[in-house]
């Protein structure tokens, strides 16, 4: 397994490069967003309308943080299950998405965009909310206000560790893992 630095915006070579159990440094802004912000992106692209974010080269971290203590960017930030995103991340990778942060694996829809378009699924570590926060230097709501915690938000991330958990050429560590550790 390989260790890399990345800043973002992504591009397709920064994710073709990736393998499934890499460990990532990641640096730059993300956006955050949950299933009734990714469903309002999606129809926002259907109908033509700009989005609040430029989606190229974007890395999108599935989280609802907890509000920011004082002295604080934001609270706890610990990623969310990935599958509820599974019905819009085709459409948002083939505009230019090239990344996602969330915990669990993603469906075969998912999966085959990646691979087409050359995104990349991090996993973030479950658990370690308070520890990922440490990592975001900023945030701001910057879109769907009214969604509160599920809101649209630009973070500043500095060093924010992940690991690839599914590659854009098909690696998966949910199946991978399984096999090397299965017993007959």
């Amino acid at each position: 397994m390989a260790e890399y630095k990345l800043t973002t915006p992504l591009g397709e070579d920064d994710v073709r490069k990736l393998k499934t159990g890499d460990s990532v440094s990641l640096s730059g802004v993300i956006y955050t967003a949950r299933d009734s912000a990714h469903k309002r992106l999606v129809e926002m692209l259907e109908r033509g309308e700009k989005l609040p974010f430029d989606l190229d080269g974007s890395v999108i971290y599935y989280v609802g943080p907890a509000p920011a203590p004082p002295g604080k960017p934001i609270g706890s930030a610990g990623p969310t299950t990935s599958y509820r995103m599974d019905a819009y991340s085709p459409i948002l990778i083939a505009n230019g998405q090239r990344g996602m942060i969330g915990k669990g694996a993603r469906g075969d829809n998912v999966v085959e965009a990646m691979m087409k378009y050359g995104a990349v699924y991090f996993a973030a570590t479950g658990g370690a909310a308070a520890l990922i926060a440490k990592s975001i230097k900023e945030a701001e709501v910057i879109a769907f206000p009214e969604l509160m915690s599920e809101a649209v938000r630009r973070l500043v991330v500095e060093d924010f560790p992940l690991i690839v958990a599914q590659d854009a050429n098909g690696g998966n560590m949910f199946k991978e893992g399984v096999e090397k550790y299965r017993r007959d």
